[in-house]
This record gives C-alpha cells, structure tokens and sequence, in this order.
C-alpha cells in the first residue's frame, strides 16, 4: 500500500530559502547541492525540473527535505503553494530525486599560480567533527542547510555550510557566536571558526 506524500514548508534563518520537508527519506546519508540547472543535468531530475521555474537560484537535497532558495524578484507567497505541490507531485509519483552523485567539484583555479589549498589532518579532526556532528549538524539541517568539516590548522577550524546556510544572513553570527564557542569549550587550542566558500 502507498503511504500518502505529505510535504510541509519551514521558514529557514536565510529569508531567500524556503524548506520543503517530506514524510519519507528521499536521500540517505547524502546531501547534494545545485546552483543551476546545467549543474543538475545527469545528476538529480527533480532539481533539474526545479530549475525551470525562473525565479529558483539554488537546490539543497537532504535526509527528507528539499531547500529551495529563490531569486529576489517574487515573494514567497506568490510561489510557495506552487513549489510545494510540483515538489509534493514528485514524490508521490516516485520520480528520481537523484540518479547519481555528483562529483566533488574542483575549486575554481585562482586568478593567480598559487595551488589549491591542500589540508593536512591534524589530532584534532576526529574530536572536532564528532562535536560538529552530535551539536551542530542537527540545528543546522533543521534549518534546511548542512555543514562539513575541511581543516584544523594553527587554532583556526575551517567549515564548508551549504543549502540555506550558505549566503544567510545570520550565519556570521552562528559560526562565530554557535559553533566556534562550542568548539573553543571543548577544544581550548581551538580560536576561531571560518567558512569556506564552495
């Protein structure tokens, strides 16, 4: 028997992302992130179809939620109940959320001949997302975005915030204020906390 698709919407901290959550898993243990269609295309059909409304910029796909983030041009009360029933439809008639992972994209060559940035691991990787994952990542996916671990080097912690997290707002202030104190009362050799740009 068919389990009915519900799919409700939550405000996220970044006003230009709208959280658009399921009854039901649509990834396991997998997040994906698209900024445009052509990003998409051979990877996730359901963003790919997204993509076709003008006014959506960004598409974040987790456990059983798909954060939309839109362009300035239109208020979310024009485009909400739209969103929510393609998303609801989608589901409910088992289209592929996604038929492959995307590859973790290379970072842009700098305009200049340094090389990227090459991380080494520290001692203090393991204690650092396991804090992450236990304080953090919860809040933060509960605001339709995610976060992953980069680096620990010279006391300066490196994050990577995707789906509504990155570009809001508020998430200055919840690196600096959230996460960098939690890991400063844990991990005293720990100063401060940065965001790395994908």
């Amino acid at each position: 028997m068919n389990v009915p698709v519900t799919v409700y919407t939550e405000m996220t901290p970044n006003p230009a992302s709208m959280k658009f959550v399921a009854n039901k898993h649509i990834l396991i243990d997998n997040t994906v992130n698209f900024t445009s269609r052509a990003e998409a295309k051979g990877y996730s059909p359901l963003a790919e179809e997204l993509f076709n409304f003008p006014f959506v910029k960004g598409v974040f796909i987790s456990a059983n939620f798909v954060t939309v983030t839109k362009t300035e041009s239109l208020g979310w009360d024009f485009v909400l109940m739209e969103l929510r029933e393609f998303i609801k439809a989608w589901l409910s008639e088992g289209k592929d959320v996604l038929i492959r992972m995307p590859e973790a994209k290379p970072a842009e060559a700098p305009k200049s001949d340094t090389p990227k940035r090459e991380y080494a691991p520290s001692e203090y990787d393991q204690a650092i997302m396991d804090l992450l994952d236990e304080f953090v990542r919860p809040a933060v996916e509960s605001d339709g975005g995610a976060i992953d671990f980069r680096n620990y080097e010279d006391g300066v912690v490196t994050v990577l915030l995707k789906g509504s997290c990155a570009g809001c707002p508020s998430s200055t202030a919840t690196l600096k204020g959230g996460i960098e104190n939690l890991l400063k009362q844990y991990i005293p050799e720990v100063t401060s906390v940065v965001a790395e740009n994908e």
